[in-house]
C-alpha cells in the first residue's frame, strides 16, 4: 500500500472517530486510540507494519516535550515549586514503590519490575488537560494541583529516558566494559553540554536572522530544525530524542520568539501526537484481552485504585479539601503516553521483556479508556453532595455593613478592593467553598454560603444595607439571587453586573436598571485606543465611542420587550446597525459644517 492511501486511511480514521468520542466526553486520545484498533491488525487491517508507524509517529511526543520545555519558564516553575516538586515527587515516588513491590512479589525481576513501575506511575498530560479544559476546570485547586503532578512527571521523564539506554549499554557488556560505559557517558555529557551551549549562544541570533527575512515558512522551517536537530544530536549519543527536544525548548523559553515557535509547532505538535495514539491503538493486543480478560481487569483496576488512593491521600495531606483532592485523583489515575516511550525504549535496551511491555501497554491504553468515566461518575457525586451539603452557611459575626456583595469573583473583588481603601465597609458572600478558602489565604474576609438563601441575607443584615452589589459569574445564580433579593428586601438598591445582552434583559425583567454589562465599557475603551492609533484625534474617538454607548443602552431599553422574540431582535439588531451609521454619519456631516464655518 502506498505512502499516500495509508495516510488517507489514518485520516479518515481520526476525522470518524475523534468527533464521536468527543461528543460522548470521552475525549480525543481515547478516538485515537479506537481509531488504530479499528484500521489495525486486529481489527480491519487496513494497515500493517505497526512497528515502522510507531517509531515514526513517537516524533509527536518528541514534539510535546519540546512544547512543554517552551511553557516551562524558571520563573513560573519557582512559582509552582511546592506543588511540583512537593506533591508530584511524592506522587511519583510513592506509586513507584508500592508497584515495584507488587510487581517483584508476582515474579517480575527487580529491574524490570521498577521501570514498569515508574512507567506506570506516570499520567497522561494530554488526555487529563484535555479532561479539564473541557470542563473548564484548569483554573481550580484540583485543575492547578494536577497540573503540577503532570509537570513533574514531564520532567522526570526527562533523565530516565536519557538513563535507559545507558542502563541497556551496561548490562550488555561483560566485565572488561566498563571503559566503553565510561565513555558512553561521556559522550552524553558533552551532547547535552554542546545542546545547552549552542543554544544559549546561537539559537537566539540565529532565529533574529531568520524573524528579519519576514519569510513565516523560513520560520516554521528554523522551529522544525531545531527540534530535530537537537533530537538527532541525542539519538547519535543513544540518548532519548526527546531529551534533546526539551533542553532546547527550555533554552528559548524566556526569548521572545517562544509564543511564535509555540504557535508554529502546536498544529504539527496535535498531528504527530494523534498518530501516535492510533499507531499505540494498531499496536494493542486486543487478542490477549480476549485470551487473558481477568488478569487484564485485576491489573488496570489495581493500577486505577493504586493511583487514585496515593493521589487523593497526598491532595488531602498537601492541604486541599477532601473535594478538590478527590477532583485531582479522578482526573489522573490513568497510565499516559510517556508509558508507551520508556516501555518501549527499555524493551529496546533489554531491560524489559516484550511480553511485559505488550500487556502492559494494554492495561495503560484500558487505564485511558476508564478515566473518563471515572471522571464523570466523580462530578455527578460531588453535584449531589453539593446538593445535599452539609457544611452551614457563615453567618456573619457583627456585621451591620452598608454595602452586601454576592460573588467574590474577579468582578466582585475589584469593588471589595475599592471599598476597602476607602474604609467603607461591606459583607461579601461566596457560594462557592473552594474559592472561599482560596481568597481567605490572602487575608480577604469572605462568608460562605449561598446569597438567595433568605436565612444568610438576614444573618449578614439585609434589612439594614443600602446596597447590594450582585456580582455572580453563573446567571442563573445570579437571576435567582436578584429574585430574592427584589421579593424580601425591596429597600436595597441592587448594581448588578451582567454577563451579556440576554443577561441584562432578565435582570431588567425583574426591574433592575443599575447593570452593568461587564465586557462593555472594557470595550470601549480599547475601540477608543483603536481610534486614536488609526489617527483620528482624541476628541472625534471620545465622541464615536460616547455616540456608540448612547446609542447601545438606548437598544438595550428600547428591545427589552422584545428580547424574547428571537426573529425580532435580529430583525432590530440589523436595523440597529443602520441607525448607527446614520448617527456616525450625521456626526461626520456636523464636523463639515463646523469646519467650512
Amino acid at each position: 500500500m502506498s505512502i499516500l492511501a495509508e495516510a488517507a486511511i489514518f485520516l479518515a480514521a481520526a476525522v470518524i472517530f475523534v468527533p464521536v468520542f468527543g461528543r460522548l466526553g470521552l475525549g480525543s486520545i481515547l478516538g485515537y486510540l479506537i481509531a488504530g484498533i479499528v484500521i489495525g491488525p486486529w481489527g480491519l487491517g487496513l494497515v500493517v507494519g505497526v512497528d515502522d508507524i510507531l517509531h515514526f509517529a513517537e516524533f509527536g511526543v518528541v514534539l510535546l516535550l519540546f512544547v512543554i520545555g517552551l511553557e516551562l519558564q524558571p520563573t513560573r516553575l519557582w512559582v509552582m515549586r511546592k506543588s511540583v516538586f512537593g506533591l508530584g515527587t511524592a506522587q511519583v515516588a510513592i506509586t513507584t514503590l508500592v508497584l515495584t513491590a507488587a510487581g517483584y512479589s508476582l515474579g517480575t525481576p527487580l529491574s524490570a519490575s521498577l521501570i514498569a513501575a515508574f512507567a506506570l506511575s506516570l499520567s497522561s498530560t494530554a488526555f487529563a488537560l484535555q479532561l479539564l479544559a473541557e470542563k473548564q476546570q484548569i483554573n481550580t485547586r484540583h485543575g492547578r494541583s494536577a497540573f503540577s503532578v503532570l509537570l513533574f512527571q514531564d520532567l522526570a521523564v526527562i533523565p530516565v529516558l536519557a538513563l535507559l539506554p545507558l542502563l541497556g549499554a551496561g548490562q550488555s557488556q561483560d566485565s572488561g566494559g566498563s571503559t566503553e560505559t565510561l565513555w558512553a557517558v561521556a559522550k552524553a555529557a558533552l551532547a547535552i553540554a554542546a545542546v545547552i551551549l549552542g543554544g544559549r549562544f546561537l539559537l537566539h541570533r540565529v532565529l533574529r536572522v531568520i524573524a528579519a527575512t519576514g519569510l513565516p515558512e523560513m520560520f516554521t522551517a528554523i522551529a522544525l530544525f531545531i527540534v530535530v536537530g537537537s533530537a538527532l544530536i541525542m539519538e547519535g549519543v543513544g540518548l532519548s530524542m526527546g531529551l534533546g527536544a526539551f533542553l532546547a525548548g527550555v533554552l528559548v523559553a524566556d526569548s521572545e520568539y517562544r509564543h511564535a515557535l509555540e504557535a508554529d509547532i502546536e498544529p504539527l505538535k496535535g498531528l504527530m501526537l494523534g498518530l501516535f495514539f492510533i499507531a499505540v491503538g494498531m499496536s494493542v493486543n486486543v487478542g490477549l484481552i480476549g485470551s487473558e480478560p481477568s488478569k487484564i481487569l485485576v491489573l488496570v483496576t489495581a493500577l486505577l485504585a493504586t493511583k487514585f488512593i496515593v493521589l487523593a491521600v497526598l491532595g488531602k495531606l498537601s492541604g486541599l479539601q477532601t473535594r478538590s483532592a478527590v477532583g485531582m485523583a479522578s482526573t489522573i489515575p490513568q497510565g499516559g503516553e510517556f508509558a508507551f516511550v520508556i516501555l518501549g525504549v527499555a524493551v529496546g535496551a533489554g531491560l524489559v521483556d516484550a511480553s511485559l511491555s505488550e500487556l502492559l501497554i494494554v492495561v495503560v491504553t484500558l487505564s485511558m479508556a476508564v478515566t473518563p468515566l471515572i471522571f464523570v461518575l466523580n462530578e455527578r457525586l460531588q453535584a449531589r453532595s453539593r446538593a445535599t451539603a452539609t457544611r452551614a452557611y457563615e453567618r456573619p459575626v457583627d456585621e451591620d455593613n452598608t454595602v452586601i456583595i454576592a460573588g467574590f469573583g474577579r468582578f466582585g473583588q475589584i469593588v471589595a478592593r475599592i471599598l476597602r481603601a476607602k474604609k467603607i465597609g461591606f459583607t461579601a458572600l461566596e457560594a462557592s467553598p473552594e474559592q472561599v478558602d482560596f481568597v481567605k489565604r490572602y487575608g480577604n474576609k469572605i462568608y460562605y454560603g449561598d446569597a438567595s438563601r433568605i436565612e444568610l441575607l438576614r444573618a449578614a443584615s439585609a434589612e439594614r444595607a443600602k446596597i447590594f452589589v450582585l456580582a455572580i459569574d453563573d446567571v442563573e445564580a445570579s437571576i435567582r439571587t436578584a429574585e430574592i433579593v427584589r421579593r424580601y428586601f425591596p429597600q436595597l438598591k441592587i448594581f448588578a453586573r451582567a454577563r451579556n445582552r440576554k443577561h441584562a434583559y432578565r435582570l431588567m425583567d425583574l426591574g433592575i436598571t443599575l447593570i452593568w454589562r461587564e465586557t462593555l465599557l472594557s470595550s470601549l475603551d480599547m475601540t477608543k485606543g483603536v481610534l486614536l492609533s488609526l489617527g483620528l484625534s482624541k476628541s472625534e474617538s471620545e465622541r464615536a465611542v460616547t455616540a456608540f454607548r448612547a446609542h447601545d443602552e438606548k437598544r438595550l431599553l428600547d428591545h427589552h420587550a422584545m428580547h424574547n422574540d428571537e426573529q425580532k431582535m435580529i430583525y432590530l439588531a440589523q436595523r440597529a446597525a443602520v441607525e448607527l451609521e446614520q448617527v456616525f454619519d450625521a456626526d461626520a456631516a456636523d464636523d463639515t459644517a463646523e469646519s467650512s464655518r
